[in-house]
């Protein structure tokens, strides 16, 4: 076992190594999208998502799948949660701070105005989705496991629907692809080239920083399946939450806000039929109060983005929806 020193390096130098490869992968990403002749919103909520949720997603069907004892299989089960309750909160929060960091408001027009309706349909879907979600966590029956199948065609579903929309905005400018960057127009090989090398990248960064979160979480006196569902969700949603941050700063808040929301869609569906298939998927009392405090999130981001209602300062306010849920873990001693 390294020591804390050690632990703690290797802990900040992952995050520094997931942050490089994710201005990398952006940059594919966007090229991707292009020669793909997809929407910029669904190269967010798709391409984008698709590629930074497989840390989670691999996280949580490993330990479900190869989890050796019961506490392990827990921990896959706290992880399919955790990713909500981070991407809802915190990846948010990211967004409205770095828009305040950068002194940038949001624009008003029609055009980002059908985007937040339209990303109000996600949050609405997101919510039905993981209302079943909850609901098969508090019922143990024989044929549970089969339900999973609906959970993979749910987001099956969601991907037709966004690869197929049309965005009314005018493409911008990309910046070069860094593979390539003296040439304007890079050809398609090298784009996916770029997006993979950065993707694997970002895969064994957050596989390193969560591993030093579970030799951390013993020192802090948590459960496994909390260390799941508290901590090591930061670290699989950091790839979401940097991409937030470069395409913020770029003046792209329209990519982060779909990446998020795309990542979310994820989180709902595949790692949860990877729980069903795997484990009896019952869920205990920290991963029921964390559960409720994602759906109050989601909820609140519904309606601001149903009535356009969307500032930095609101965006930002999200993070205290995580305060609260350690507060409650505190107050109620679920750890």
């Amino acid at each position: 076992m390294n020591s804390l020193p050690v632990t703690i390096a290797l802990l900040l130098g992952s995050a520094a190594a997931i942050y490089l490869a994710c201005e990398v992968f952006v940059n594919g990403v966007e090229w991707v999208g292009r020669r793909l002749a997809v929407g910029e919103q669904a190269t967010g909520s798709i391409l984008a998502a698709i590629g930074t949720a497989l840390p989670e997603s691999v996280v949580t069907f490993v330990a479900v799948a190869f989890g050796a004892s019961a506490a392990q299989k827990q921990i896959g089960v706290g992880a399919a949660l955790g990713g909500p309750l981070v991407l809802s909160t915190i990846a948010y929060a990211t967004v409205g701070i770095v828009l305040i960091c950068c002194r940038t408001k949001l624009p008003k027009t029609a055009a980002i105005r059908n985007d937040f309706h339209s990303l109000s349909r996600d949050q609405g879907w997101f919510l039905v989705i993981f209302a079943a979600k909850i609901g098969l966590g508090l019922a143990a029956f024989a044929f549970k496991p089969w339900l999973g199948v609906l959970f993979l065609a749910a987001y099956g579903a969601y991907f037709w629907k966004e690869m197929r929309g049309t965005s009314d905005i005018e493409e911008e400018a990309l910046e070069p692809l860094k593979l390539m960057p003296r040439v304007a127009d890079p050809p398609t090989w090298a784009a996916v080239v770029q997006t993979v090398a950065a993707l694997g990248v970002i895969f064994a960064a957050s596989h390193l920083f969560v591993k030093q979160l579970d030799v951390l979480g013993p020192a802090l006196g948590l459960k496994p399946q909390l260390l799941a569902l508290l901590l090591s969700p930061i670290a699989t949603e950091l790839p979401e939450t940097l991409n937030a941050v470069i395409w913020v700063r770029q003046g792209r808040h329209r990519l982060a806000l779909a990446n998020i929301s795309g990542a979310m869609m994820i989180q709902a569906t595949v790692p949860t039929a990877f729980g069903l298939f795997f484990t009896p998927w019952v869920l205990d009392p920290a991963l029921l109060v964390g559960a409720a405090v994602t759906a109050v999130a989601v909820l609140a981001m519904f309606l601001a983005f149903r009535r356009g209602f969307i500032s930095r300062v609101f965006l930002a306010a999200m993070a205290g929806f995580y305060g609260l849920f350690a507060v409650l873990v505190l107050a109620l001693k679920l750890y």
